[in-house]
């Protein structure tokens, strides 16, 4: 995994302004802390923070294409391409002669083989740059699920690049500056994809191909979720399935660096687990190591609720002795998620208020921390719950039949309550009502629908798509800003597009045909699992619910007040802070109730911080 940057200019000498380009590329130093590399042409500059993970020794970045001293194409790649090695043998039948064992080369002498079409051909989590001399053209292109990041600011001469806005905002020529529609992405529980917060930025969509040349940039969608008839039985289908994730599995066991993975307990992470031990112990490689984490004093005092029914420790134990790994346990304390460095790291590596999820954000940042002083790649189970039908919404009738985004209903949307101590006045100037309509109009223009496909099908088809398209990317951009802001590489092997392309035209009944939650998956990983970890109740991630982490909040929140100068103040209604920070804390503090808190928190380091210009 890297980080990439850059400049395209028709309009200016580059070679004039290479410490612009040095200076955003090393904004990224933490996604690639490795190597830096940077490679310049007339109108172009492209820079590389390089991870090392295959080919440690060759595949240093910009990669350049050359023949008889003429640069014919120059790449700078941040990601895996799991295919790589068929891809290679079948450029050597093409004439091509390799210099190193990467994917990065693969990827840029396909470019020469196929150009446009190349991002077609490629398996993996992908965001990279081609710069052609001979063209004059630029092109961005971003793998079809969104698993990396890559965002752009067209400018009158060309376009500014970098996998996150910090690389961007590293241009003298960009301004911090957020408009309305920016300031509801940060609120509301919606991704718009294509839209960054920051006025004039903008992200390249899943599955997106930009092309920048001299007359204009051209965008173009190379690949989309679209629908067909699915034939297949039952038996069939979990076999399929079952086939699909081992062939992904495989594919992202390969690592030139120590490998692991990431094991809560429940149904996805125990699967992927269990089939890269297989993997692992095939290829000699065993046995897996695996990683999981918890709260100081969470077992003694742990409270079940409406979607955390038990903890994760004993699920997670019992499965790690299940396959023979080499289990470790990261224990959090509390104390540690407030802790002022943890926040400016979080904070650095999200470059907006990462206000939902509230504590998971620095927990997770913890826990990549640690892995990473074991384990430079890490195998996670996320996108399984959209994929398979995994949360609670896929099943509850309100959900399904509410004119919105699902998990913004009744039931779901309190975990997602951050407007709590906003000014209401703001809220209805931002009008979220309506534009959280328009979003979810948009959206479901988009879904590919079987002709004649009506009632439930039709439904559950509108569900699936909203949470493959828009929100599994909240969960993608946080696994890779956490991950990578301690240099670790994350992969997700549920975001194999060849399985998301089967599995999201199983029929629904299908999908649940034993009247639970992922069914299929399930079914297909049974031989894999034991019976506790089989059975057991989607949980998400853990939070802590330890009231000590809300009274920090707390605390914290009565400063700010106490300061004039907040930047936040004019954002918050003052009646609801007084009333929030007056309340007392409970003997267990839940997510639910700390929406508000996190919100505001993070909104006045973000606005300090980074000195945004908030124009509403």
């Amino acid at each position: 995994m890297c980080g990439i940057s850059g400049w395209v200019d028709f309009r200016s000498e580059l070679p004039q302004h290479l410490d612009i380009v040095r200076a955003m590329t090393g904004t990224l130093a933490c996604r690639g802390p490795d190597a830096e590399g940077m490679w310049w042409d007339r109108h172009a500059v492209l820079g590389h923070r390089r991870l090392s993970v295959i080919d440690l020794e060759g595949g240093v970045q910009p990669m350049v294409a050359d023949a008889s001293g003429r640069t014919l194409a120059c790449l700078s790649f941040c990601g895996e391409v799991y295919n790589f090695r068929e891809l290679r043998r079948e450029l050597e039948g093409h004439g091509h002669v390799f210099r190193t064992a990467s994917d990065t080369e693969v990827v840029l002498r396909g470019y020469l083989q196929w150009g446009e079409r190349l991002p077609e051909r490629l398996t993996g989590m992908f965001a990279f740059a081609v710069w052609d001399p001979d063209r004059a053209e630029l092109l961005l292109v971003r793998d079809r699920m969104g698993v990396k990041p890559l965002y752009y600011w067209p400018t009158p001469g060309g376009v500014i690049f970098g996998s996150e806005p910090k690389a961007i905002l590293a241009h003298p020529a960009v301004s911090r500056r957020v408009d309305a529609d920016g300031l509801y992405e940060v609120l509301d529980m919606v991704r718009t994809p294509g839209q960054a917060v920051y006025t004039g930025m903008h992200e390249v969509r899943p599955g997106e191909l930009l092309r920048v040349r001299a007359g204009g940039t051209t965008r173009h969608r190379y690949w989309a979720l679209r629908s067909h008839e699915h034939t297949d039985d039952l038996d069939t289908t979990i076999a399929t399935v079952r086939r699909l994730l081992e062939d992904a599995v495989a594919g992202q066991v390969v690592a030139d660096v120590p490998l692991c993975t990431l094991l809560s307990g429940g149904l996805d992470s125990s699967a992927v687990t269990a089939l890269t031990a297989r993997a692992l112990e095939a290829e000699g490689r065993g046995p897996v190591r695996s990683f999981a984490v918890d709260f100081a004093g969470a077992p003694e005092r742990f409270a079940g609720d409406a979607v955390r029914a038990s903890p994760d420790t004993p699920f997670a134990r019992e499965m790690a002795r299940h396959v023979g790994a080499e289990h470790t346990e990261v224990v959090i304390d509390s104390a540690e998620l407030t802790s002022p460095a943890v926040r400016r790291a979080v904070l650095a590596a999200t470059d907006l208020p990462p206000a939902y999820w509230g504590d998971m954000w620095p927990s997770l940042y913890l826990l990549f921390k640690a892995v990473r002083e074991r384990s430079t790649v890490a195998l996670s189970g996320e996108s399984a719950d959209e994929l398979f039908g995994g949360y609670q919404w896929f099943r509850n009738p309100r959900a399904l039949d509410a004119e919105t985004f699902p998990w913004l209903t009744a039931g779901s949307a309190r975990y997602f309550g951050g407007l709590g101590l906003l000014d209401s006045g703001l809220v209805e100037k931002l009008d979220v009502p309506g534009r959280r309509a328009a979003r979810y109009d948009q959206a479901l223009t988009e879904v590919p629908r079987l002709p004649g496909e009506t009632g439930r099908a039709r439904r559950m088809r509108e569900v699936s798509h909203l949470n493959l398209t828009r929100f599994v990317q909240t969960l993608l951009d946080r696994k890779d800003r956490m991950s990578m802001a301690v240099g670790l590489e994350v992969r997700v092997p549920f975001c194999d597009h060849r399985l998301v392309e089967y599995v999201f035209n199983v029929p629904w009944e299908m999908k649940s045909f034993d009247g639970r939650e992922k069914s299929l998956l399930r079914a297909a990983t049974a031989d894999l699992l034991p019976a506790s970890v089989l059975g057991r109740v989607k949980t998400p991630y853990p939070a802590t619910q330890d009231p000590a982490y809300e009274r920090a909040l707390r605390a914290e929140l009565a400063e700010i007040v106490a300061d004039p100068s907040s930047p936040v103040l004019p954002l918050l209604d003052m009646d609801r802070v007084r009333r929030c920070l007056g309340r007392s804390v409970r003997d267990v503090s839940r997510p639910y109730d700390r929406g508000g808190l996190e919100m505001a928190l993070w909104l006045n380091e973000w606005l300090a911080g980074y000195g945004i210009d908030l124009v509403l």
